[in-house]
């Protein structure tokens, strides 16, 4: 099976504020980016995924992720992470009404193509399926097969009311970068210890550099 994903990805000057403990509100934005561009690269190079679409407003994030082979959604609704899935669910499936569908997070910088494919593959047994985040109580991957809604619900204990609306959870072996998101220091800390992407290296790298 074939998956369009869509990620959605707030204005970057407001993006990864939890992270305030560890990076500065002038190297904030570079991370969010350089997680995305991470998470996007990996994705695309999944044998599972046919495209992405990244719903954004952001002018730059925008311009770099369509370079990277992202379809770029525009976030019209303006009204939150839900909402943005809804609209990104809408525009996708507008030009492919058939397409199995999942919702990725944006912020999964040690994300590998393998694992991904893992997870969607297990994903397809079920109508509608979720992954929950390393730390158990979140979401990392939320997915619907053809003819089935998202009904996203991310946001505070999300695991929980994603299994609560009937999504199948999925706890495949050996997918821990596809569950390890970042909002925290001590986030960021295991997805390097995981191994990050080429962005995330170099932004943590001057992140971590005095004087940079």
């Amino acid at each position: 099976m074939q998956w369009t994903l869509v990620i959605p990805l707030k204005p970057l000057a407001r993006a990864k504020s939890r992270l305030s403990d560890t990076a500065g509100d002038e190297v904030r934005p570079a991370l969010a980016l350089a997680f995305a561009q991470d998470t996007v690269a990996a994705a695309l190079a999944s044998a599972a995924v046919r495209d992405v679409a990244v719903v954004t407003d952001d002018p730059l994030a925008g311009r770099e992720l369509a370079a990277l082979g992202a379809r770029i959604v525009p976030d019209t609704p303006r009204a939150g992470l839900n909402a943005a899935l809804a609209h990104g669910e809408s525009a996708v499936r507008a030009v492919r009404p058939e397409t199995a569908l999942a919702a990725l997070n944006a912020d999964l910088p040690a994300l590998r193509p393998h694992e991904l494919t893992r997870v969607l593959d297990a994903a397809a047994e079920f109508s509608r399926a979720f992954l929950p985040d390393a730390a158990g109580i979140g979401t990392t991957l939320l997915a619907a097969t053809s003819g089935h809604p998202l009904l996203p619900a991310f946001g505070q204990d999300s695991r929980r009311l994603h299994r609560a609306s009937g999504a199948a959870e999925l706890l495949p072996p050996a997918v821990d970068s596809v569950r390890q998101d970042v909002d925290t220091g001590d986030d960021l800390r295991a997805a390097l210890h995981l191994g990050v992407g080429p962005h995330t290296s170099a932004a943590t790298a001057r992140l971590l550099t005095p004087g940079q």
